[in-house]
């Protein structure tokens, strides 16, 4: 039976062509309640619904997007009331000029949903075929930031859920194998290298190449390390690779002495020592004084960062 929030508000006021949801279907996507999604807009203002004319609360695609951020930044031992601040930290870096137009929500959104199907149905081929459509029509960092990777953590959310397991395992199994490709490809062809290791807590490979090629451009070059490389020798390996920089990604919270082990690490390398991916967000403000950089963790924001680095840095 229809309620005042429900589907038919939406028909009679024309919205569903806004893709505009109401608040029980946002809660049933997300899994967070609405009591809760209430607390997090009137307490902390971390996200801000439209109003039906009686009052009715209705999420955009873009508002379910930045409740499952919200969600991620928690889960990585975020308190509520500090998410905000990392929040309006990364808006701010997406309102810097990018060399590409903003891509629109529903658009993206379509694109999701049939990688997602053919991941749920195991089907390779279309997977394949949609990896190449999907590619031919966007820039990398549109394919991966805003299509696979969230279908893919998405997916790496839901894996205690019977078969999703399996679901995550094809769809890692199938990026894995062609991030890396895209990586060796280009990797010969640069002027400047640059290495790119997990840092301390991550543990997931394609989040690490994916970063390794988000960091990439025409003129810098990137190695990136195999997972479980361990910290204390990264400083061997820098010294017989001599790369123009070493970049430690990591999506994990810190540990209490984090900023502590990368300035020790940071004393023992001949080259620059950069942070990027969540860890860089959360650590920025400890590492202010230190000798470690902070990339961010928006794709687009990293590779300008490192080029700008690298640029002021070389010419010194």
């Amino acid at each position: 039976m229809a309620t005042s929030d429900s589907s038919p508000l939406l028909h009679a006021q024309g919205l569903v062509r806004e893709e505009l949801f109401p608040i029980r279907e946002v809660s049933r996507l997300t899994g967070i309640n609405p009591v809760t999604l209430r607390a997090w807009e009137r307490r902390y203002g971390l996200i801000q619904p439209t109003r039906t004319d009686s009052g009715h609360r209705l999420y955009s695609q873009a508002d379910i997007d930045e409740v499952r951020s919200i969600l991620g930044w928690i889960e990585r031992g975020v308190a509520v009331s500090k998410v905000g601040k990392i929040l309006a930290r990364n808006h701010s870096a997406e309102a810097e000029p990018r060399p590409v137009a903003k891509q629109q929500p529903a658009e993206l959104h379509q694109w999701q949903q049939q990688v997602r199907l053919a991941v749920r149905n195991f089907d390779e081929q279309r997977l394949d075929q949609l990896y190449g459509q999907i590619f031919s029509g966007y820039p990398q960092i549109v394919v991966f930031q805003e299509i696979l990777m969230p279908v893919w953590q998405q997916l790496l959310g839901d894996r205690d859920a019977i078969g999703h397991t399996s679901e995550w395992l094809f769809l890692d199994s199938f990026l894995r194998a062609r991030v890396a490709q895209r990586l060796q490809m280009s990797r010969d062809r640069q002027e400047l290298t640059v290495l790119v290791a997990a840092g301390p807590g991550h543990n997931q490979e394609l989040e690490l190449l994916v970063a390794g090629l988000l960091l990439g451009s025409s003129d810098i070059g990137i190695r990136v390390l195999a997972l479980g490389q361990p910290l204390d020798e990264l400083s061997l390996i820098c010294e017989k690779v001599q790369p123009h920089a070493l970049v430690l990604f990591s999506n994990h919270s810190p540990a209490a002495d984090f900023a502590k082990r990368m300035a020790r690490l940071a004393l023992g390398l001949e080259c620059s020592l950069l942070l990027a991916g969540d860890a860089a967000d959360l650590a920025q403000d400890s590492l202010v004084d230190s000798q470690v950089a902070c990339l961010g963790s928006d794709g687009r924001l990293m590779q300008r960062r490192l080029q700008r680095y690298l640029a002021r840095h070389l010419d010194t």
